[in-house]
């Protein structure tokens, strides 16, 4: 039997929410694979497995800034606790690196790093930063949206705290209403696809890979099989496809039947929670 790191232990129960000993199991079983781990957590049951993001025990915020309305950066900067993330000058950072990356637009977070604000450069502002505050602070992530309508959804989890949600929607037609609704959908459904042409063709092929393998170690009979895989795949486009899910304010329609009835449609999305996938 595979030993268990028990650091994949601890992971797999964040992500799955199953039982310390069954996630001890499912990682044994599956020889120390952890996505084998999780299908097998699948196949038993486990409650909302696949349906939570990966968590980390990172702290920070999520920053936005707009320029006009078809422009808008977010980032995502760490810290290690929560302490910090409400500090003044953690959120003033957050602020400046957000700005100077709507304004320098860098290719990754390399490139964002090697760039300079004020004559230094951004790491240099991270690591005084580090060393005044005595906590590792570092830039996850961060993402521009130029071009359409671009209006963004912020969300704070603790009021005392800053925001951990941000959402950018960029949608062809301008409808500022439409826009607050379906960033504040994302915000709370956390879709990860625009359309299901979006879901890459090797995902969609392994949830139909384990649909058929959950329908067979529940005894479905081999003539139900077809239809019983092709409705759990669309239950996973409609957990996970924007345009299929359904609209949280109104969950009798689609976001798709949503931007009809309004004549609008969206171009692109992203969302970012602190120390989430």
């Amino acid at each position: 039997m595979a030993s268990v790191n028990m650091a994949d232990v601890k992971r797999l129960r964040e992500l799955t929410a199953s039982g310390m000993m069954d996630c001890k199991k499912a990682l044994e079983e599956a020889e120390g694979d952890f996505d084998r781990a999780v299908e097998l957590l699948r196949l038993k049951g486990a409650k909302d497995v696949g349906k939570r993001e990966a968590r980390t025990a990172s702290n920070g915020l999520i920053a936005v800034k707009h320029e006009g309305g078809s422009l808008g950066a977010l980032l995502e900067l760490n810290c290690e606790t929560d302490f910090v993330a409400k500090g003044e000058r953690f959120q003033d950072l957050a602020a400046k690196v957000v700005a100077h990356v709507l304004d320098a637009k860098p290719a990754d977070v390399d490139a964002l790093l090697a760039s300079e604000v004020d004559g230094r450069s951004v790491k240099e502002l991270l690591d005084e930063a580090n060393a005044a505050l005595g906590e590792k602070i570092e830039i996850r992530r961060f993402t521009v949206q130029e071009g359409g309508h671009v209006s963004s959804y912020m969300h704070k989890s603790d009021p005392q705290l800053p925001p951990t949600v941000g959402v950018l929607i960029q949608l062809a037609q301008e409808n500022a209403e439409v826009a607050k609704d379906l960033a504040q959908h994302i915000a709370a459904m956390a879709p990860k696809y625009l359309t299901r042409d979006d879901v890459p063709a090797e995902t969609v092929e392994k949830e139909r890979a384990l649909a058929e393998e959950m329908a067979r170690e529940e005894g479905k009979p081999e003539a139900a099989l077809p239809k019983i895989i092709e409705g759990r795949v669309n239950g996973f486009f409609k957990d996970f496809v924007l345009l299929d899910q359904a609209f949280v304010k109104d969950n009798k329609k689609s976001v798709a039947k949503l931007l009809e009835e309004s004549g609008v449609s969206v171009l692109a999305f992203t969302r970012f929670k602190v120390g989430q996938a």
